[in-house]
């Protein structure tokens, strides 16, 4: 009889260690994910600010495409003006065309593990409860 609660004890220790383990490796891994988003906000000051620097860029090359235009005015401008607005369409279009595709992806980092752990934790917890 003596055995059987000692084994049960052990068990019931195991249980209690397990049920530890598991809710530990889940607050690692929330703090992981909270590093992510701080990562996240991070690219996302950098695509402000690259977008920023694309944006003048873009200007730029506007004002380059205008210059061109205006300085073969006298004999080349439908072809000239043509060849930019077909570049500029082609560009933009395929860049939305990414950006769309980006944006449907979208982003669940973590989210499974997290849901894995939680179950196995309320299982470890379920089954300690159980034996008590």
């Amino acid at each position: 009889m003596a055995e059987a609660s000692s084994s049960g004890g052990v068990r019931g220790a195991l249980r209690g260690l397990l049920v530890t383990a598991l809710a530990l490796a889940r607050v690692r891994l929330e703090l992981l994910a909270t590093e992510v988003q701080e990562e996240k906000a991070r690219l996302l000051g950098l695509l402000v600010f690259g977008g920023a620097a694309i944006l003048l860029l873009v200007a730029g090359i506007v004002f380059l495409a205008a210059f061109l235009t205006v300085l073969l005015w006298e004999s080349h401008r439908l072809v000239v003006l043509g060849f930019f607005a077909a570049t500029f369409l082609g560009a933009g279009f395929g860049m939305a065309m990414v950006a769309r595709r980006y944006a449907v992806e979208g982003s669940r980092l973590f989210e499974a593990s997290l849901g894995e752990l939680a179950r196995d934790q309320a299982a470890a917890e379920k089954a300690k409860s159980q034996s008590s």
